[in-house]
């Protein structure tokens, strides 16, 4: 295995959160070999600032790592910015990295997993990233399985994928929309990825995430995905910003070693299944016409009330 990866660590204002994915990461044996660097966004306006400041003191608390470095941002910057901002600085330094935020909780083999999977697929230029969580499912997938695209809770890339990510929304839609590759960006149908980009393009969410997935099926890569979760998001809860308190996911990160050998970089047709079996029942989205139209401005409205 060549030199570990380095972790990017993005906070905001959940101390309790941090805490535990600190925690987390911390009791995985090769943190000690790790460089950790902790992102701190700055707050909204004063109601945010005790919360931030809380977070800031519990990052200046961490141990366990080779090196630890806390960048703290004056202002906000969102989550979007700081997180794309931040990767454009880890990957001008290392030509590898692994991404967490303060809601992701990883199992104590997850730098194991990440590491490994890195090394494993570092010349394979198909592959976007290693994601570390899974949806919930009770499917007989292989231990480790490809799905175009990518992910967003507990993952990993490379500074020559990282290079494709596209940051206006509006271009990627179009080229979707051109290259016929809408239904696969919405799962056949099953989720609301077409909405949630527009979303972005107009303002009403600041995600990244959408962009980096579709950029990522755009120039036709895959990501790597484990059987079982070695990462689990606990920031559904209410208290993110995108987040929904009504979200259930694992109870927990898987607890064992996950070392697969190589998998041929083709995508699961079983995993693909997976994930639509789920998305169709997170979202419940209509196959008519009509009745997508009516969940569409449905979706809005709530979105509207959200802001």
């Amino acid at each position: 295995m060549t030199e570990l990866a380095p972790i990017a660590l993005f906070a905001y204002r959940r101390r309790d959160h941090l805490k535990k994915v600190l925690s987390a990461l911390g009791s995985n044996l090769l943190a000690r070999d790790s460089d950790l660097v902790i992102f701190c966004d700055g707050p909204r306006g004063l109601t945010d600032l005790k919360d931030v400041e809380a977070v800031r003191q519990e990052a200046r608390r961490a141990t366990g790592f080779r090196n630890i470095e806390i960048r703290e941002a004056s202002g906000n910057q969102g989550l979007a910015f700081s997180l794309t901002a931040g990767l454009d600085f880890m990957l001008s330094h290392w030509d590898r990295v692994i991404v967490v935020e303060d809601d992701i909780l990883v199992s104590r083999h997850f730098l194991e997993y990440m590491n490994h999977n890195l090394c494993n697929y570092e010349n394979s230029l198909q592959v976007a990233s290693i994601h570390g969580a899974v949806y919930p499912h009770s499917s007989n997938l292989p231990e480790t399985f490809f799905i175009r695209g990518a992910d967003c809770w507990g993952w990993a890339t490379w500074r020559r994928a990282w290079a494709l990510f596209e940051p206006n929304g509006a271009k990627l839609l179009e080229e979707l929309q051109v290259r016929g590759l809408l239904d696969t960006f919405n799962f056949e149908g099953t989720a609301p990825f077409e909405e949630m980009l527009i979303d972005q393009i107009e303002g009403r969410i600041d995600s990244w995430a959408i962009r980096w997935y579709a950029s990522t099926l755009l120039n036709e890569m895959l990501t790597l995905y484990p059987r079982v979760p070695m990462a689990v998001n606990i920031g559904e809860d209410g208290t993110g910003t995108h987040s929904s308190s009504r979200e259930k996911f694992w109870p927990g990160p898987h607890e064992q070693p996950l070392l697969s050998r190589k998998v041929p970089i083709l995508e699961s047709s079983a995993g693909r299944e997976a994930f639509r079996r789920y998305f169709r029942s997170r979202y419940r989205i209509p196959t008519s016409k009509l009745g997508r139209l009516v969940w569409r401005k449905a979706r809005r409205l709530r979105q509207s009330l959200r802001i």
